[in-house]
Order: C-alpha cells, then sequence, then structure tokens
C-alpha cells in the first residue's frame, strides 16, 4: 500500500532533521570580559583555587578544572602548582526550563528561572503536531574566571560566558564556553560582546575550517 503524502513528507522531513544533527552547531554565547593586563604575564604560569563549595564537589569539579586547563593553555598559560604568577578562580552554572512563552502554554505559574515549570494546556497529536506542541527545553550554561596577581592579590582578569539554548552536550559545552569567555585574551573588548562558535555535536569541539578548494589544472600550451 503506498504511503500518503502527509506521511512521506514527514519521513523526508525526519531524514532532513537526522541528517542536520550531524553536522556543525552554533554556540553562541554572551561574554563579558575585563582586564588590566597589558601583554601575557611572565612567567604564563597559574594554580586553580577553590571555594569550599567546590572542595564538597570535589571529584565533579575537577572534570570543568581540566576543559579549562585545556582552555587556558590555547591562550598561552600554563598551569603550575608550585610557582604560579596568576591564581585562577572558576565558576559554572547549569540548569534547565521551559520557556515561559512558548505557542499553545500560556503564562506558567510554576516556571522557576533554572528549574522545572510544568506547561499546562498542551495538546498531543498525530504526525507532526507534538513537534509544535511540546515545548523544548531551554538549557542554561555559564562559565565564568578571576585571574589574581599571586603577589598583590590583585584582580587583573574577570570574564563570564552565558549560554542559553534548547541544545547543549555537557560537560563539553563547558570547554566550548571556556574558550568562548578567553577569547581575546590578554585584551579582549571590554564589557559585554556576542561570541560564535561552530561546534560537532559529537565531540563538542570546534569544527574544522572547510577545506580549500584544489588550484585549478594549468593548461598546456598550445603548439
Amino acid at each position: 500500500m503506498p504511503w500518503s503524502r502527509p506521511v512521506a513528507a514527514l519521513l523526508l522531513f525526519a531524514a532532513a532533521l537526522l541528517a542536520g544533527c550531524a553536522g556543525p552547531r552554533l554556540v553562541q554565547s554572551d561574554v563579558s570580559s575585563y582586564s588590566t593586563l597589558t601583554a601575557l604575564p611572565s612567567p604564563p604560569t597559574y594554580r586553580f583555587e577553590r571555594l569550599p563549595s567546590q572542595q564538597m564537589h570535589a571529584t565533579a569539579f575537577a572534570a570543568i578544572e581540566t576543559q579549562a586547563e585545556a582552555a587556558l593553555a590555547r591562550v598561552g598559560l600554563r598551569r603550575d602548582d608550585t610557582q604560579p604568577r596568576l591564581i585562577a578562580l572558576l565558576g559554572v552554572e547549569g540548569g534547565y526550563a521551559m520557556p515561559r512563552n512558548w505557542p499553545y502554554y500560556g503564562p506558567d505559574p510554576f516556571y522557576g528561572r533554572w528549574g522545572w515549570g510544568l506547561g499546562y494546556g498542551g495538546r498531543w497529536g498525530w504526525g507532526m503536531n507534538w513537534m509544535m506542541d511540546a515545548p523544548p527545553t531551554l538549557y542554561h550554561r555559564k562559565v565564568s574566571l578571576v585571574l589574581r596577581d599571586a603577589a598583590s592579590q590583585q584582580v587583573v582578569y574577570e570574564t563570564s560566558a552565558t549560554y542559553e539554548d534548547v541544545w547543549t552536550r555537557d560537560p563539553a559545552i563547558y570547554g566550548v564556553l571556556f574558550d568562548q569567555a578567553l577569547s581575546g585574551f590578554p585584551q579582549p573588548p571590554q564589557g559585554q560582546r556576542r561570541v560564535r562558535t561552530e561546534v560537532m555535536p559529537d565531540t563538542g569541539r570546534p569544527a574544522p575550517p572547510p577545506a580549500s578548494a584544489a588550484p585549478a589544472a594549468t593548461p598546456a600550451s598550445a603548439r
């Protein structure tokens, strides 16, 4: 029995959606940076400092430090717990919620800033109606980094990156955000800006640049 046109269109749409998920994903974050540095510190070394609350979750926080350490290395800083020039203090946030004004749902009295929100008035249907009626989950992720001079204890660098979207990949997304928060180090644009990075969904790492086209063959000289 041949498929009806609506069913065929739905299957084609699903195939296109799955194919799109395999390609690069754009991560856009709001970055705020403030720096008093004029150049890379010499020596470019640092050590991490943990808050008491971070010490209580040392195992989980170590994974965050690993991603931050990789991002710091990419801007020229090296971890040295014995002779640090800088003290690095990290911060992370994470949560999720239902969008407040999603179509068909109306104001949600149970909506929390970063927690569960129970919608009402939703309608489930066959075919593609479920994609329209069910609200997506909105993910919130934020990283922050404060660098202090180890000798004077003065803050010399402060930055943060906030990301809100219906897609996330934990914990790899924090590594992307640390990279974005450190963009322009040690002299980033002061204040707020939007930073965009294309990443691969399967790894969370930046997408490779497109391959350059091969040069055209030189035609043989005419006799």
